[in-house]
């Protein structure tokens, strides 16, 4: 039986010039909202070629296959996240705990947010292939912040906490608060109410009170 051959999802060819950067710029708005709109299995690269106003021929000279555009447009949105997020930490580095959880908390909401409705869909409806793994790459990346975060602040913590597994459950917590705000209670975002829980929470876990 022959395995089933790997699908292409990195660009063909990287836009350098501005004018060639405005054309990628149009075509992965265009997926944005067809993705948004009809759904990652519906979207196709002739009805995202057609919404960006390019050619097929022209969409093709960027990016080989639907999976292609949708890995560029994860790893742009992931990369806008990760930027908030980690100003926002670094800028709380020796601020008093209590506050630094809340921003960097109030931050992965805000990030989170950047497009709800395009964060749900690629979440809940992109397969994990290819380039659209380094959403991976993002996570150990974030684990490891904030492992040097709480190593950096061992004073404030409780004695004997498991840096490491203190680091997990952490991120794994503003996961999977932020998720379920964003993808099922968005009326959770508007306001402080949830940013206040998620820093309370932390709070006691870390320092033990």
């Amino acid at each position: 039986m022959r395995a089933a051959a790997r699908v292409r999802t990195s660009p063909r060819r990287q836009a350098i010039q501005p004018r060639a950067r405005a054309t990628v710029d149009a075509i992965l708005e265009a997926t944005a909202r067809i993705l948004v709109r009809e759904g990652y299995d519906h979207a196709s690269t002739n009805r995202i070629a057609e919404a960006a106003g390019v050619s097929i021929g022209s969409l093709y000279q960027y990016f080989p296959s639907k999976e292609a555009l949708v890995a560029a447009l994860l790893e742009r949105h992931v990369e806008e996240m990760s930027a908030m997020i980690g100003e926002e930490a670094s800028a709380v580095w020796n601020a008093p705990l209590p506050e630094a959880l809340e921003r960097v908390a109030r931050a992965m909401l805000a990030a989170h947010a950047l497009d709800p409705k395009l964060h749900k869909v690629l979440v809940e409806q992109v397969p994990r292939v290819g380039r659209l793994e380094r959403i991976g790459e993002v996570e150990k990346h974030t684990l490891a912040l904030a492992r040097t975060f709480l190593e950096h602040r061992t004073a404030d913590l409780r004695p004997g906490l498991d840096l490491e597994m203190a680091a997990f459950v952490i991120v794994a917590t503003l996961e999977a608060l932020t998720h379920g705000a964003v993808l099922h209670r968005p009326d959770l975002l508007a306001g402080d109410r949830l940013v206040r829980e998620m820093r309370d929470v932390l709070v006691r876990y870390l320092i033990g009170t």
